[in-house]
């Protein structure tokens, strides 16, 4: 059987974005409350009977949650223009060579009801 095992956390970021629509409020500096869930997928090992242990994913979410929270997200070192896109990608790069079941990578404001989710396809 195939497993699904995901993570939620938050961050708090400011930043800017030059849009083509709501460009005043955009452009100036502005702050969201942001959550990021990602999941790994697989078949649970038989020794530990987890797919990842959730520990290991917590601590390595945690170190890039310090990347992202309570940072201008503009300048933040590889992520580029603050979209929920680049925020999924570099959410992903941040676990690469984690896991090979790295699934899904997953931004969203609640409050705006705004979301991405980044589809990883399996390492073979």
């Amino acid at each position: 059987m195939m497993y699904e095992v995901s993570q939620r956390f938050y961050f708090d970021a400011a930043h800017t974005l030059n849009r083509e629509i709501e460009t005043a409020g955009s452009r100036r500096i502005h702050g969201h409350t942001y959550w990021a869930e990602v999941a790994v997928r697989g078949i649970p090992e038989p020794v530990t009977g987890m797919v990842v242990d959730s520990g290991l994913l917590k601590a390595r979410l945690h170190e890039v949650r310090d990347r992202l929270d309570h940072h201008l997200l503009d300048e933040v070192p590889d992520l580029g223009p603050a979209t929920l896109e680049n925020l999924c990608a570099f959410i992903a790069r941040g676990l690469d060579g984690f896991h090979p079941g790295l699934a899904t990578v997953k931004v969203w404001r609640e409050a705006n009801g705004d979301s991405c989710t980044l589809h990883l396809l399996p390492k073979l």
